[in-house]
């Protein structure tokens, strides 16, 4: 009798020995601190332990751009906007409850207002009233959510592969990447919080791109080392969750605010198609798509990318101030 249950519990020994040891740790978060700021990095404290980071770089006397950065990434993705732009524009960029070095919210609240309390803390520390707003993917979804509600703050849109508008007739769900598709079952949403493996997060990476250069040693380390600062995995489980409220896709047309869409052709997680429906629903944009480019034009077409943002602030700047806007 004893044999007969010796083996099966050395089985779930081994197996509970092999989840303890087996398991992918916690990043230290003073060694990411020291890693991932730099001399422009600070940290805004707000209600509740909420505490963002956020770089105020570029040319002070400019007009100040807001970005804010999509699912699973962080302010480091608009570095090479900031480098481009940084003569001409003021850029602040700030990294989102849930990510980072900004950690999980308090709260565990990951709704468009749980989220925004970051954006509007972060204006509040660098003393603006009005700007140019701009985001990608879920930042994309954020920033036409903060237009909606603070109208008389926005100056004008940047929306990079923007999330929140419906699939068209006859589309189907986007094939998404590896870590999406994790998290949207329970048992993968529990795996990823225990065990995230660098080559997952690297092939994520890959499969949200076009342009596979992009996907350097040093990025890969960074997504993966700063998916692991303490609570933030369980923050991407919860915010995958957290209900988008697609009424708001009815209202988008309310904005006034002069809108640059930017789209990379070959998006596997938000179609390109999504582009037609915001210029459909909305009242003055600009469109364009990249052929070559994935999820990331910020990062896989940098040059492109900064260049009509330029041109479009610039041709909205002087509409605004002769009056014809």
């Amino acid at each position: 009798m004893k044999k007969r249950y010796a083996l099966p519990l050395l089985f779930v020994v081994a197996l509970a020995g092999a989840f303890v040891f087996l398991q992918t740790l916690d990043t230290d978060p003073a060694a990411m601190e020291a890693k991932y700021t730099n001399e422009h990095s600070r940290f805004a404290e707000g209600p509740g332990g909420l505490r963002v980071h956020y770089r105020d770089e570029g040319n002070r006397n400019g007009v100040p751009i807001v970005l804010l950065h999509g699912n699973s990434a962080s302010l480091h993705t608009w570095a090479p906007l900031v480098e481009r732009l940084g003569g001409e524009y003021r850029l602040i960029t700030l990294t989102l409850p849930g990510h980072g070095l900004t950690g999980p919210n308090g709260a565990h609240d990951y709704s468009a207002d749980g989220m925004l309390a970051a954006l509007n803390l972060v204006a509040a520390e660098t003393g603006l009233q009005r700007f140019v707003l701009g985001g990608n993917s879920m930042g994309g979804w954020l920033s036409w959510r903060y237009a909606l509600d603070h109208p008389d703050r926005v100056e004008a849109l940047l929306l990079l592969d923007a999330a929140g508008m419906p699939l068209r007739e006859g589309e189907e769900e986007p094939p998404l990447n590896l870590g999406f598709r994790l998290l949207a079952h329970p048992a993968g949403r529990f795996l990823m919080q225990r065990f995230t493996p660098r080559a997952a997060v690297e092939e994520s990476m890959r499969q949200s791109v076009s342009v596979q250069s992009i996907v350097t040693e040093e990025a890969v380390d960074r997504y993966w080392e700063l998916l692991r600062y303490p609570g933030n995995r369980k923050a991407a489980g919860q915010r995958f969750l957290t209900v988008r409220e697609p009424q708001y896709a009815e209202r988008i047309g309310e904005i006034a605010a002069p809108t640059l869409i930017l789209w990379g052709a070959q998006d596997r997680l938000i179609y390109a198609s999504a582009a037609q429906t915001f210029e459909e629903r909305m009242q003055n944009t600009r469109v364009i798509v990249y052929e070559g480019v994935g999820h990331l034009p910020m990062e896989e077409a940098p040059d492109r990318t900064a260049a009509d943002i330029d041109a479009f602030l610039d041709d909205v700047l002087v509409s605004q101030a002769s009056g014809t806007l």
